[in-house]
């Protein structure tokens, strides 16, 4: 069964708003094995509209609307696919008590335009909007089966959910399912690289790369009867991308960050952080507090922007910033030292860097950042040239930081490695 999304909405033609809707339809469509070949934006223009349901009744089994269904007279979603499938719209009753119900409890007087949501087309599924006015609905026409949804994400993703997912798995015949693993430390291009011969075997399961800032994502999906039978499918390719990418791979799962990362790992192992930056202003302390039990495994945070502080809070020597300058690797040692002996943690960090856009040098490029890591056996410092804008090349180089937590951790710094 093949389906099609239409999100309904002049403010998403005009880029006002971001249309999430769609993208949580068609991964929802995508983990119950339902294909999804074209999407469309339509604004509220029931002649445009009905054309666009034209089409996607011609080259889609289903099709989801979304938005259009408020009391205004351009909400003319429901209206419009009722008359598509020459289908009246006729008073729902339950849905008009609801409305009823929804004003008196918030004291309000309710617009008889307001009736215009409680009416349905005859004969649908319809469906209850548990947080808002606007109720969905399904519509089985011929062929087809239209499923209209509200507008608004909140309400959207619960109707999806809670009573369009259960209408939908009893028509799926196979579900298809993914499993994320994250990496960094490597690039998309070279990651690929090593996993192309191995992806050019694959069919079912696919293996996919995604970039995200500063890392990548391979996902590995199957299509398969069950969750637990593509489960089985997925893990000795699994196994392979792992053995293939060794330490590159830090987590699992679209939701595991880096940062949880590390400080899950520094919660299991009794250890503990302090950070020194100068040209990440503090985003890696930013990072690692965003974590529940970060107070556990992260003893302080010092943002050194001025040299004199560098020494002062770091004991940063002032013979090394006279001759070798802010942005080393000279400096950066100290700063990791420094703070690691004055805060009392087991692993130290030191940043600093030009972010740009000016400060920049024809030695010292735009970029350039140190970040050095001080533990008890090991005190190391890479140089890195990073791209990107100012907040991109602080992101980055933040995340270098983390990664390097990461492998003091588990025990696996080297002296060359090379991102």
């Amino acid at each position: 069964m093949t389906f099609e999304i239409i999100s309904v909405g002049t403010e998403l033609l005009l880029g006002q708003i971001v249309n999430t809707n769609a993208q949580e339809i068609s991964r929802l469509l995508s983990e119950l094995g339902f294909s999804v070949y074209y999407t469309t934006v339509v604004g509220d223009n029931p002649e445009r509209l009905k054309q666009a349901l034209k089409i996607a009744s011609e080259r889609a089994d289903g099709i989801i609307t979304t938005g259009g269904l408020g009391p205004t007279a351009d909400d003319l979603t429901k209206e419009t696919v009722a008359e598509y499938c020459g289908l009246n719209c006729v008073i729902h009753q339950e849905s008009r008590e609801k409305l009823e119900q929804y004003f008196t409890a918030k004291g309000r007087y309710m617009p008889q335009n307001n009736l215009k949501q409680a009416e349905m087309p005859e004969g649908c599924i319809v469906l209850p909007n548990d947080c808002g006015t606007a109720p969905g609905a399904i519509v089985e026409s011929g062929k087809n089966v239209f499923i209209i949804l509200p507008g608004p994400p909140k309400e959207m993703r619960m109707m999806l959910n809670n009573q369009v997912r259960p209408y939908l798995e009893r028509k799926a015949d196979c579900v298809i399912h993914s499993k994320s693993l994250r990496v960094f430390g490597i690039g998309e291009s070279a990651a690929e690289e090593k996993l192309s011969p191995m992806m050019q075997q694959m069919t079912n399961p696919t293996l996919a790369p995604y970039a995200k800032t500063g890392e990548v994502e391979f996902r590995l999906t199957a299509k398969a009867e069950t969750v637990e039978k593509a489960e089985a499918m997925i893990a000795p390719w699994e196994n392979k991308v792992r053995e293939i990418l060794g330490d590159f791979v830090y987590a699992e799962g679209e939701n595991q960050s880096l940062q949880q990362t590390v400080v899950e790992l520094l919660l299991q192992k009794g250890m503990t952080v302090a950070t020194a930056e100068s040209c990440t202003g503090g985003l890696v302390a930013k990072k690692l507090t965003e974590i529940s039990g970060s107070s556990e495994v992260f003893h302080c945070g010092a943002v050194t922007y001025a040299n004199h502080e560098k020494e002062r809070l770091l004991g940063v020597k002032h013979e090394t910033l006279a001759a070798y300058g802010a942005v080393s690797e000279q400096t950066a040692l100290e700063m990791s030292q420094g703070i690691r002996q004055r805060a009392g943690a087991d692993i130290g960090i030191g940043i600093t860097g030009i972010a740009g856009p000016g400060g920049g040098t024809e030695e010292k490029p735009v970029g350039l950042v140190y970040v050095s890591i001080c533990t008890e056996d090991d005190h190391l410092a890479y140089r890195l040239q990073l791209s990107g804008d100012r907040d991109m090349v602080r992101e980055r180089a933040s995340m270098y930081a983390l990664d390097l937590v990461r492998r003091a951790v588990l025990g696996i710094l080297t002296k060359e490695y090379i991102w």
